[in-house]
C-alpha cells in the first residue's frame, strides 16, 4: 500500500493510458499533414489564422469566408460539379471585398466540372495571371473582409461537392512540425515508444543480471573472479560509442535498439544481485540446505532469487530513466528506425529544420518534458521499491 500513495504510480498509470488510449482519438494517419508547417498552438496569442474550410454543395452553390487574419500560408480547392446537362462553360469564381474576381476553375462543353488545386502549383499561379514565382495565397487574400467563392451557373447544377481548404498558422493543442504534422499526435505516439524500450531493454537487462550475479554470487572462486572482471571491464568501456557502432552495424530497427540497450545494461544488476548473493550463502540455513543435498538450482530458484526480487525489481525501475534516455540520445543522434515515431526523433527532426534558432517551442518543449517527467517517475518509484526492500534507506532519509 506504500507504493500506491506514491504520486509517481498514479502519474505512470495516467502517463500510459494517455499513451495507449490518446492516439485513438486521431483518425488520421500521423504522418499526414493537418496545418502549415509550424503552426503555433491554437491557444496561444498573438497573429495568425487558424485553418478554414469551406464547402459548396448542391443546396449552398456559393460560400463566405470571413477573414482578419494575414494571408495564409496556402489555398487549396477539390471536388466537382455535376450539371444535368452539358454546359458551353462551367466556372468556380472567387471574389474579393475589393470587388475582383478570379476565376478558379472552368470548363467548357461539359456536364461536369473537376477541380484539384493547390495554390503553389506554377500552372494554377498562371491561370490567375501571376507569375510563377507571386504567391497565390496574398493574391487571393489581399485584404481583411468577407470573400465569396461560388458556382457558375448556379442553375441545373444535379451534384455539388467542392471543398476549400485553407491551412492555418495555429494548430491543435501542440501545434504542427516541419512537415506540418499535429505534435500533439506524435507526442502520444512517442509515449509508446519511450515506455516500450525502456520498460523491455531494462526488463531484459534485469535477467541477464539476476542470472550473472547469482550464478558468480554463489558459485564463487575463480568463476566469480572472472565475471567480475569482464563486468568491469565493460562498465569501463564508454557506452554511447558502443551503441553508436552497434545500431549502425545491427540496424536501425526498434528491436535492434532495444537488444543493444539491454545487453549494454546489465552490469550494475549483477554486481547488486552478486553482493546479495554473496552474503545469503554463508547463511545457516542455505548451510543446512547443502547439508541436506538440496540441489544448487532448488536454493537458487526457492530461497535466494526471493530474496532478490525485491531489490532486483528497485533497479528495474531505476534502469529505466537509464534507458530512455539512451533511446532518446540515440534517436537525437539520428541512429533509430526513422520510421518510428519518437521523442529522441521528435527533437532530432526539430533540430535539424531549426526549431531551435526559429523559436518553435512547442517542438522542443513537448518531447524533453515527457523525457524529464518519465525519468522522474520511474526514479521516484524505484526509490520507494528500494525503501522498501532495505528500511534502513527511509530512517536515513529521515534524519
Amino acid at each position: 500500500m506504500t507504493l500506491l500513495r506514491r504520486w509517481s504510480i498514479w502519474a505512470l498509470l495516467a502517463v500510459t493510458l494517455l499513451g495507449t488510449l490518446g492516439p485513438g482519438v486521431f483518425t488520421g494517419d500521423p504522418e499526414a499533414q493537418v496545418a502549415a508547417p509550424f503552426s503555433r498552438p491554437a491557444w496561444t496569442p498573438g497573429g495568425g489564422s487558424p485553418p478554414l474550410t469551406a464547402f459548396l454543395t448542391t443546396e449552398k452553390p456559393a460560400a463566405l469566408v470571413s477573414w482578419r487574419w494575414e494571408p495564409p500560408p496556402n489555398v487549396t480547392i477539390s471536388g466537382f460539379l455535376r450539371y444535368a446537362g452539358q454546359l458551353e462553360r462551367a466556372e468556380i469564381l472567387w471574389s474579393t471585398p475589393g470587388g475582383k474576381t478570379f476565376v478558379l476553375a472552368s470548363s467548357k462543353d461539359t456536364d461536369t466540372l473537376r477541380v484539384d488545386i493547390d495554390g503553389r502549383d506554377m500552372s494554377f499561379k498562371r491561370s490567375l495571371g501571376l507569375s510563377p514565382f507571386d504567391d497565390a495565397a496574398k493574391a487571393l487574400f489581399p485584404e481583411k473582409g468577407t470573400y465569396t467563392i461560388a458556382a457558375r451557373p448556379t442553375d441545373g447544377i444535379k451534384e455539388a461537392r467542392v471543398t476549400l481548404d485553407i491551412p492555418g498558422k495555429k494548430w491543435g493543442l501542440l501545434g504542427t512540425d516541419q512537415r506540418g504534422r499535429d505534435v500533439f499526435h506524435l507526442f502520444l505516439l512517442g509515449i509508446r515508444v519511450s515506455l516500450l524500450v525502456g520498460i523491455t531493454a531494462t526488463l531484459l537487462a534485469a535477467v541477464i543480471g539476476l542470472g550473472v550475479g547469482l550464478s558468480a554470487g554463489y558459485a564463487g572462486g575463480l568463476f566469480d573472479a572472472l565475471v567480475m572482471r569482464v563486468v568491469d571491464i565493460l562498465l569501463s568501456i564508454p557506452t554511447l560509442p558502443i551503441l553508436m557502432v552497434l545500431a549502425g552495424l545491427w540496424g536501425k530497427g526498434l528491436w535492434q535498439l532495444v537488444f543493444i540497450l539491454g545487453i549494454f545494461s546489465w552490469m550494475g544488476t549483477a554486481r547488486t544481485v552478486r553482493a546479495l548473493t554473496l552474503s545469503l550463502r554463508e547463511t545457516c540455513y542455505v548451510e543446512n540446505l547443502r547439508s541436506l543435498g538440496a540441489p544448487t538450482f532448488y536454493i537458487l530458484r526457492r530461497h535466494l532469487l526471493p530474496e532478490a526480487f525485491p531489490l532486483l525489481m528497485a533497479n528495474v525501475a531505476l534502469g529505466v530513466p537509464a534507458a530512455i534516455l539512451a533511446e532518446a540520445g540515440l534517436s537525437f543522434l539520428g541512429l533509430s528506425d526513422p520510421r518510428i515515431i519518437s521523442w529522441g526523433r521528435m527533437l532530432q527532426e526539430a533540430h535539424g529544420f531549426g526549431a531551435f534558432s526559429t523559436g518553435a517551442w512547442w517542438l522542443i518543449l513537448p518531447p524533453g518534458i515527457g523525457i524529464a517527467l518519465i525519468c522522474l517517475i520511474f526514479l521516484d518509484i524505484g526509490r520507494t521499491l528500494e525503501e522498501m526492500s532495505d528500511p534502513r534507506l527511509k530512517k536515513e532519509m529521515a534524519r
